[in-house]
């Protein structure tokens, strides 16, 4: 069996360049003096030079010919370079984007990891109650244990009253023991 000739599918039909980055994309031009080949400055600085010669055998149509080649290059060259610019400083403001959402995530997780600290250490130490009285308060004075009054001796706690027995269908405590 031979091999197919036809196209592969997925291959473009037309010869035309799809995109992609023209600044070091290999041009061929044909132009009147031939074909130049190369990236897009060093055709404009063939065709610069070219022109310069045809300027000097006194060839203004070759010259001017050269000259706009190189003008075409030229514009095809800016167009691509600002397509660049574009495309870089759009990426530039996508990473300062999410540069500036990565700051304010980690500004809240200090937030909350310090959020969660001072509430461990407030729940940590005991509450501190001002019981001393307002001179005391406001001398600045600490209060120690010989400041303290003293406890109250309490009453002591009279005896407990015997309680009488329940009455249950047997005999009482006392009686069962006569």
């Amino acid at each position: 069996m031979r091999p197919s000739k036809s196209r592969p599918r997925n291959k473009s039909r037309s010869n035309r360049p799809t995109g992609g980055n023209i600044i070091n994309r290999v041009f061929e031009s044909s132009g009147p003096d031939g074909k130049v080949r190369g990236t897009p400055q060093q055709v404009i600085e063939k065709y610069n030079q070219l022109h310069r010669d045809a300027q000097l055998t006194n060839d203004r149509v070759n010259a001017e010919n050269f000259a706009q080649h190189a003008e075409h290059y030229t514009r095809l060259l800016a167009e691509a370079q600002r397509e660049v610019d574009a495309k870089r400083e759009e990426m530039e403001e996508q990473n300062r984007q999410r540069q500036a959402e990565r700051d304010r995530e980690r500004q809240d997780r200090l937030r909350a990891q310090e959020a969660v600290a001072r509430d461990d250490s407030e729940s940590d130490q005991p509450v501190m109650t001002d019981t001393r009285d307002d001179n005391q308060a406001q001398s600045g004075l600490v209060e120690t244990p010989e400041e303290k009054p003293k406890p109250r001796p309490r009453k002591p706690r009279a005896p407990r009253k015997a309680t009488p027995p329940k009455d249950n269908d047997g005999p009482a405590p006392s009686e069962a023991a006569e």
